[in-house]
């Protein structure tokens, strides 16, 4: 077994050329941004590959905020509590492997294409049967999930920490019945395929929740972790929880985050767990949001071991885990003097977010701001969201072919900002240069450059693309 913090195994170049010929034909399938609400083709294949997915228990998260970084900190818990884990996120920030993750780790180039080789004869029965029948082939984000969960059975994991990748209803990932859902902040995101109902998008999600497995060896009560949520939401995922007979516990009830403090590197938590309260624990991550995320994770990890009134977690397990808690791409630093922070905010819900934390637990003299969108985001709201804490604004284009021309962005920019504020640079290397340029700014002539900051920003692509370029491994 690889521990997490044995040094990270080489990798050939050789590996990366076959991952690299891995990925192009997985990206000649239906892209993740498509889906079709059935999860006939994902439930076949599962099923002649013997239902990996039934060999190990699972937490289950979904949302439309935090999912990434909730899933990371219940990863970071079990493994403090001796459980060996398999995590699935997505997209990932810079190398496809990260998407599957075993110790805390991502999986080596080589163990990701054999896993894919293992099960691709499958996996072309599948596109036959549903081809024949008139259907698609299997999509991309279908083939990976069967990917992740073939190598947790493989591992073997004690459990697998599953991040949902759109909705939940209808997401590949919900053939595997987790023992715990977790649902963080509610909201909307994803118009195009969830809709812009609340309510509805939130029965999408809600369809994670479901009743505990029957042919468990020690049969449970599902348990159905819910952050705060507006009204119309919390309504839905209540009900949904009844009709399973899933038991209920709610950010602000029974779980919360009794106090918060600003600190170097992160800060300092008090929270009120399903066991009681745990206290001294550090967080290397900032903003109010990742707190509540910790109360969110803790919470699900005591549910998943039946922790409760009568029974609490080992205090100190908890606060190692909450102090090796690494989460790239959320407000991350990169580099000092200016300090360069990339955050992987992509809509109007995580730009709030993002500002908030700037604004509440940093004093930049001049904030600059690298901002890339994908197209069929809501560009007016996360604009408007980080206008109030950017001093100026540098836009750009991140590589994607799904990213907004960086003329349109630019114009719907200077309707936001102003013309004077607003940069223009065609690709992200440029705009960090110009960014950090802007920064030094602030700057006398031989003075050495503080309490200017950069914020790379608008997209998990951007974030991710920003990442490689200032030369930081896949995590």
């Amino acid at each position: 077994m690889t521990s997490p913090d044995s040094p990270p195994e080489k990798v050939s170049p050789v590996d990366l050329a076959e991952l690299a010929l891995v990925e192009a034909e997985l990206d000649k399938r239906w892209p993740e941004t498509k889906i079709e609400p059935s999860l006939t083709r994902i439930a076949a294949l599962m099923d002649v590959l013997g239902s990996p997915q039934r060999g190990y228990p699972a937490i289950h998260v979904t949302g439309t905020n935090g999912k990434t970084s909730v899933t990371r900190m219940i990863d970071a818990l079990l493994t403090a509590l001796h459980r060996r884990t398999g995590r699935t996120t997505s997209p990932h920030l810079q190398l496809a492997t990260e998407r599957i993750s075993i110790d805390g780790r991502p999986v080596s180039p080589r163990r990701y294409v054999d896993t894919y080789r293992e099960i691709e004869p499958y996996v072309q029965m599948i596109d036959q049967q549903s081809e024949a029948a008139g259907g698609p082939r299997m999509s991309k984000f279908e083939v990976l999930t069967a990917m992740a969960y073939s190598a947790f059975a493989e591992a073997p994991v004690d459990v697998a920490v599953v991040e949902v990748g759109l909705g939940g209803r209808w997401d590949a990932t919900n053939v595997i019945d987790g023992e715990v859902a977790v649902i963080t902040p509610v909201s909307l995101d994803h118009a195009e395929y969830l809709g812009d109902d609340l309510a509805g998008i939130a029965a999408e999600k809600a369809g994670i929740i479901k009743k505990g497995r029957e042919d468990a060896v020690v049969p449970r009560d599902a348990v159905a972790i819910i952050a705060e949520q507006t009204p119309e939401v919390m309504d839905v995922l209540l009900r949904r929880a009844v009709e399973v007979d899933a038991a209920v516990a709610r950010e602000g009830a029974e779980f919360t985050v009794l106090a918060r403090q600003i600190a170097v590197g992160g800060q300092q938590l008090e929270l009120q767990g399903l066991g009681g309260v745990y206290t001294d624990i550090f967080l290397p991550l900032h903003g109010e949001h990742q707190a509540r995320n910790a109360s969110l994770a803790l919470a699900a990890v005591e549910a998943f071991f039946g922790a409760g009134p009568d029974r609490q977690l080992d205090q100190e397990a908890i606060r190692t885990a909450f102090a090796s808690v690494v989460n790239p791409g959320r407000l991350e630093r990169v580099r000092s003097a200016p300090t360069v922070f990339l955050d992987a905010a992509h809509n109007p819900d995580g730009a709030r977010a993002l500002a908030a934390a700037l604004t509440a637990e940093f004093d930049f003299r001049k904030l600059v701001g690298v901002v890339s969108v994908m197209g069929d985001k809501d560009v007016e709201g996360i604009l408007a969201a980080l206008e109030p804490v950017f001093d100026e604004l540098v836009v750009t284009h991140n590589g994607s072919p799904r990213a907004m021309d960086v003329e349109d962005l630019a114009n719907r920019a200077v309707a936001k900002f102003g013309d004077e504020r607003v940069v223009v640079s065609p690709t992200l290397a440029d705009a960090l240069e110009t960014a950090i340029g802007l920064a030094e700014e602030v700057a006398e002539p031989g003075e050495a450059v503080s309490g200017a900051g950069v914020v790379v920003t608008g997209s998990v692509v951007t974030a991710g693309s920003a990442r490689t370029l200032f030369g930081k491994d896949p995590a």
